[in-house]
């Protein structure tokens, strides 16, 4: 096919998790994509709106990355969710009560 250029797409997985519920939207973006333009292909804020990507990290495969990374075929991006507790602080309470225990 000569004068034409095919457009390279890649798999990728996009993953949220809540307590409750987790879900993983598998999603085709062509080849220099971002993590956010993955994300946004992925529809998964408008299913969960509580998603700030303003205040959230996110990561591929358990790495944090920036917004501008460019994704790879098969990468999994991971939205991730604030603590909900300092965890020092509940390792400390763990230990505090284990030793009431004894």
């Amino acid at each position: 096919m000569a004068g034409s250029e095919a457009t390279a797409y890649l798999s990728v997985e996009v993953a949220y998790a809540r307590p409750e519920r987790q879900e993983i939207v598998a999603v085709q973006v062509p080849a220099g994509t971002t993590v956010a333009g993955a994300i946004d292909a992925s529809g998964i804020r408008e299913r969960f709106p509580e998603i700030d990507l303003g205040a959230q990290p996110v990561g591929i495969y358990g790495h944090v990355v920036e917004l501008t990374t460019r994704v790879r075929d098969r990468d999994r991006i991971e939205i991730y969710r604030p603590l909900q507790a300092d965890p020092k602080a509940q390792r400390r309470e763990r230990a505090r009560r284990q030793r009431r225990r004894r």
